[in-house]
C-alpha cells in the first residue's frame, strides 16, 4: 500500500513537506504523532489522527504514538483563545495509560514485526532538562523571529485575542521541536504527522534538526475536519463524542455516526474506515440510487462502533435503536444497561414513582393517572386500554386494573409506558 496515495484518495493530506514520499518509497520509516493526554480517553476529534497512524503501519512503516506528558503540562496555544489548566504527573501518567488501551484498538503494539507500534511519553525525556540547559542547548537555534512568524503565535498576539500570551505558551513549539529531535536521535523518526493546526509546531521541529544535527526531517498534516453545515465535527449538546463507554454509551457512539449528513457520511467514511475505494464507490452509488437507505450512514456506523468498541456492542446499539418503532422490542428491554436505556430515551417525559408504591403492589390505572400523569383520566386510560393502546415495556396490557410488581422493572427502577403509537413515557423508581 502507497500511504501518501492512499491518504490523497481518502481526503487526508492537508500540507506535505517536499521529499516527503520520497523518503516512504525509499525504505520502512519511522514516523509519530503527538497525543494531548488532558483527560483518560480519546475523542472523535483524535480519530484523523489515529487513523493516519493506522494506515502508516498498513503501509509498512513504523508509527509512535507520542503522549504528551510534558508538553500537556504547558498546553498548546495552536487554535486556543487562552491557556489551559496544567494537570499533575500522576493525573498524566493515568491518562497516557488508559490513552493506550484506546490506541491498541488501531494500532499493533504486540508483534515481534520492525514496525510494531510504539508509544512513548516526552515527560520521560524533559523531566531531567534543566531550565538552563534547555534555553543554552535548545532554544539557541531558533530565533524569536522564527518563532513570531508561527500562525499560533500571531493569532494570540493580535487583536483577535484579548488573552496576550505567556512565555510558557511561546515555548510550546521549542518543546515539540525538542520532541521531534530527540525521536529523530534515539529513534531515527524521520516524519512527524498532525493535523494543520500544527504545521508550525512541526517545521520548527524539523527546522531543528537541520540545525543541530545536519539531518532531514519531513512533516505531513490533515485538513481539520469539519461539517457541511460549518458546524464543529465531533461536537453535541451535551459536548464531545468520547472512544469511553463511560463517557458516551455505545449507543450514543453508535447513533451520532448515523444521524450525520449525506455530504458528511460520504466524506467521513473515507477518513474513519478502511473500507477500500472500490466498496466506497459502491456504497455512494447506492446512496445516490436510494438516499432514504441510507447506506453509506449505516455502513459508517458499523465500521468505526465495531472498531471502537466491539461487534457485539454494535449489536445492541442496532437493536437497541429500533425499541421506539418495533412493537416486539420487550427482550431488548430487557437486555440492555441503564446507560443505553437512558440514551434511547433520552428527550421521553419522565416521572419519579416512590418504590413503596410498587412493594404495595398499586394498581396501573392509579400509577398511570394520580402516580404519574401520563393519562389524565382512569377513564381515559381504560378506553385506551380497550383498544389496545396501552403498552408496558413494549407488551400490550389488557387488564387496566392489573397490580404493578417488582418483575416489571427495567434495571430494578424503571417502567416503559407507551400510550398510542407515539407517545413514550418513563417512570423512575426511586427509593
Amino acid at each position: 500500500m502507497d500511504f501518501i496515495e492512499e491518504l490523497s484518495w481518502r481526503g487526508m493530506i492537508h500540507q506535505m513537506m517536499p521529499g516527503t514520499d520520497e523518503q516512504l518509497k525509499k525504505e520502512m520509516t519511522t514516523a509519530y504523532l503527538g497525543i494531548d493526554p488532558t483527560a483518560d480517553s480519546l475523542h472523535i476529534g483524535h480519530l484523523v489522527g489515529v487513523m493516519m497512524l493506522k494506515h502508516f503501519q498498513r503501509a509498512g512503516h513504523k508509527p509512535i504514538a507520542l503522549v504528551g506528558g510534558a508538553t500537556g503540562m504547558i498546553g498548546d496555544p495552536s487554535m486556543k483563545s487562552q491557556e489551559r489548566k496544567l494537570l499533575d504527573e500522576e493525573t498524566l501518567r493515568h491518562n497516557q495509560e488508559a490513552i493506550k488501551n484506546q490506541l491498541a484498538k488501531f494500532l499493533d503494539f504486540d508483534s515481534d514485526a520492525p514496525n510494531a507500534a510504539e508509544m512513548v511519553n516526552n515527560y520521560d525525556w524533559m523531566k531531567n532538562f534543566s531550565f538552563l540547559d534547555f534555553i543554552r542547548d535548545v532554544g539557541k537555534h531558533i530565533t524569536v523571529n522564527y518563532m513570531m512568524a508561527k500562525d499560533s503565535v500571531k493569532k494570540r498576539l493580535s487583536g483577535e485575542s484579548q488573552q496576550g500570551m505567556s512565555f510558557t505558551e511561546f515555548s510550546y513549539q521549542l518543546c515539540q521541536g525538542y520532541d521531534f529531535l530527540h525521536l529523530y536521535k534515539e529513534k531515527n523518526c524521520r516524519l512527524q504527522l498532525g493535523g494543520s493546526d500544527q504545521w508550525g509546531n512541526i517545521t520548527t521541529g524539523t527546522e531543528l534538526i537541520r540545525r543541530t544535527a545536519g539531518g532531514e526531517a519531513y512533516a505531513l498534516t490533515c485538513p481539520l475536519i469539519t461539517k457541511a453545515d460549518g458546524g464543529k465535527f465531533g461536537k453535541t449538546e451535551s459536548g464531545n463524542v468520547w472512544l469511553d463507554p463511560r463517557y458516551t454509551s455505545p449507543y450514543k457512539f453508535y447513533q451520532f455516526w448515523l444521524n450525520v449528513s449525506d455530504a458528511d457520511a460520504e466524506k467521513y467514511i473515507k477518513i474513519f474506515t478502511e473500507l477500500t475505494r472500490e466498496e466506497v464507490a459502491a456504497l455512494v452509488e447506492e446512496q445516490a440510487q436510494n438516499p432514504g437507505a441510507r447506506p453509506l450512514q449505516k455502513r459508517l456506523a458499523k465500521e468505526i462502533t465495531t472498531m471502537v468498541h466491539s461487534a457485539a456492542d454494535y449489536e445492541a446499539a442496532v437493536e437497541a435503536s429500533q425499541i421506539l418503532f418495533s412493537n416486539h422490542a420487550g427482550e431488548t428491554l430487557r437486555k440492555i444497561d441503564e446507560a443505553t436505556l437512558l440514551a434511547v430515551m433520552e428527550g421521553v417525559p419522565q416521572f419519579e414513582v416512590p418504590r413503596s408504591a410498587i412493594s404495595e403492589g398499586v394498581k396501573l390505572a392509579d400509577l398511570l393517572t394520580e402516580t404519574a400523569a401520563v393519562f389524565p383520566s382512569k377513564g381515559e386510560m381504560r378506553k385506551m386500554v380497550q383498544g389496545g393502546g396501552v403498552s408496558i415495556n413494549k407488551e400490550k396490557i389488557s387488564d387496566p386494573y392489573a397490580p404493578v410488581s417488582a418483575d416489571m422493572l427495567l434495571n430494578d427502577k424503571y417502567i416503559l409506558v407507551q400510550r398510542g403509537k407515539k407517545n413514550y413515557f418513563l417512570l423512575h423508581v426511586a427509593d
